[in-house]
């Protein structure tokens, strides 16, 4: 009987530490499972225990409690749809679903659920239909993520209140239509607004001149229409793109002068007229200049206090009788296509096309001699070795140089990269930087594996995590940028 009762003992305790020692909470793993049930391409380690947080699935983060509070699936080739079923994840504080080209459909309401969302990152999907109102609910979210999906509507009002914290909104790269929400002017703490290459149409709302922290702001690439937005009272502004609408016709607004952060200035194919400011080009901080296929026509005088960080003056295709240079302004001043360029200064430099002087940089692997991959691999300019790359495209929005032979600068970008993402020096590869239609400035980009010819899908999480999110910076010289992943082969056995 004594056996029998230890035997019992044993029992009852291992009972006891079981209950103790596990479980995720029992309502987040049923969200889990569905989720799984209807994404394909899951990670291999989903679905291989009950416990998601103590035997943990790869992307998924729990607190203290057992319940899920993070989802950083980021790159992992997911396809299918999101469901509303992903509501219940109700201490969710960080939903990151990026560069999953296969996830489609619309965006479940049911995300505005979510009462502790902070972080929310859907770019480079595939996500279509209207932007559900019901994310208006969550007043804690700082990054709203949504660029370079197929999303489509108006911008719903009650997206946005005063009681939001609200940092990034990027929702450029849709089909959206409609106006611009005034509601955007109540989100003080708003830094960088992007709605670019949209349908949207309309004013843009007076109050947007309330957001004194935003720092970038691109509503390029729409239909707006109505005054030439004032935005005197931004006062951190230093990029600003506002190409490409159908503004009426003005001269060149007080805030092109007044605001001393500002770094870019691009409105191209606009309405403006009248003369280009001359004191424009001696704010502080002015590095470029972007004002072609406007209706300009009065004498361009640069002035005598041009800014020392100056690099770029584009004013192609306006209507520019005459040109009074700045003394000592030595770099690039493109003046085609304006009547100054007709007559006897044709032959000046700035009426010439001014051609790339030497072969575009690109990551070196002559130290690899004539060592050669297969077709679905590539050479590590590290190791020389064959291996799996973690690739994508950058798109640099404001570099403030041209020249794109400048090794020292494109070495900056390697080693910032591979610092600030935990890679071993050397594992950067840069590759056909080139001006785009856009003009921005486009970097095919490869990350390679420190160790082994894969990387595991954490690393990925990881990496794909701080490019969505923009926590890596590039050096100044590159200015604002968006990444765009390609899908990653992941190692049949690795988790």
């Amino acid at each position: 009987m004594a056996a029998i009762r230890l035997v019992l003992f044993y029992l009852v305790m291992s009972l006891g530490l079981h209950g103790i020692f596990c479980y995720t909470d029992a309502r987040d793993v049923a969200v889990l499972r569905s989720l799984k049930d209807q994404w394909h391409n899951t990670p291999p380690g989903w679905g291989k225990s009950d416990d998601p947080c103590g035997a943990p699935w790869e992307g998924v983060s729990c607190n203290n409690n057992l319940r899920v509070t993070a989802l950083g699936l980021s790159t992992m080739g997911l396809s299918g749809k999101v469901s509303g079923d992903i509501g219940g994840l109700t201490e969710l504080i960080s939903l990151d679903l990026s560069f999953n080209r296969g996830l489609t459909g619309s965006l479940s309401p049911r995300i505005g659920d979510l009462q502790n969302l902070s972080i929310l990152i859907l770019a480079g999907c595939s996500f279509n239909g209207n932007i559900p109102p019901e994310l208006g609910n969550l007043s804690q979210l700082s990054f709203l993520h949504f660029n370079k999906n197929q999303l489509s509507g108006p911008i719903p009002e009650t997206l946005f209140s005063s009681d939001m914290v609200l940092i990034h909104v990027l929702f450029d790269g849709n089909q959206l239509s409609g106006e611009i929400p005034s509601t955007l002017g109540y989100v003080q703490t708003l830094e960088v607004l992007r709605l670019d290459r949209n349908d949207l149409n309309g004013s843009v709302p007076s109050n947007l001149n309330n957001l004194t922290n935003v720092v970038e702001l691109n509503l390029a690439h729409n239909q707006l229409s109505g005054p030439f937005p004032n935005f005197t009272g931004m006062s951190s502004l230093n990029y600003v793109d506002l190409s490409n609408n159908s503004f009426q016709q003005s001269k060149a607004p007080v805030w092109f002068t007044t605001l001393q952060s500002l770094t870019t200035l691009i409105v191209e194919y606009g309405s403006l007229e009248g003369m280009v400011p001359q004191k424009l080009f001696s704010l502080p901080e002015i590095q470029q200049v972007k004002l072609k296929n406007n209706a300009f026509n009065d004498t361009l005088n640069m002035g005598r206090s041009i800014s020392q960080q100056l690099q770029l003056v584009d004013l192609q295709n306006n209507e520019i009788p005459s040109v009074t240079l700045g003394s000592g302004y030595e770099n690039t001043l493109i003046l085609i296509g304006n009547p100054v360029c007709t007559v006897a200064l044709a032959n000046t430099s700035y009426c010439q096309l001014q051609q790339q002087s030497e072969k575009p940089y690109s990551t070196s692997l002559a130290n690899c001699g004539s060592k050669s991959c297969p077709s679905d691999q590539k050479l590590s300019p590290q190791s020389c070795d064959c291996a799996y790359p973690y690739e994508g495209t950058m798109y640099f929005r404001g570099p403030s140089f041209r020249e794109l032979s400048d090794v020292t600068l494109f070495h900056l970008l390697e080693m910032s990269l591979w610092v600030k993402l935990g890679l071993t020096p050397g594992s950067v590869s840069l590759q056909n930087p080139f001006f785009n239609v856009d003009d921005y400035l486009q970097v095919q980009l490869g990350l390679f594996p420190s160790i082994g010819e894969y990387f595991n899908r954490s690393e990925i999480q990881r990496i794909g995590f701080a490019l969505s999110n923009q926590t890596y910076k590039p050096p100044e010289q590159f200015g604002p940028y968006y990444f765009i992943a390609a899908p990653y082969t992941f190692a049949g056995i690795q988790g």
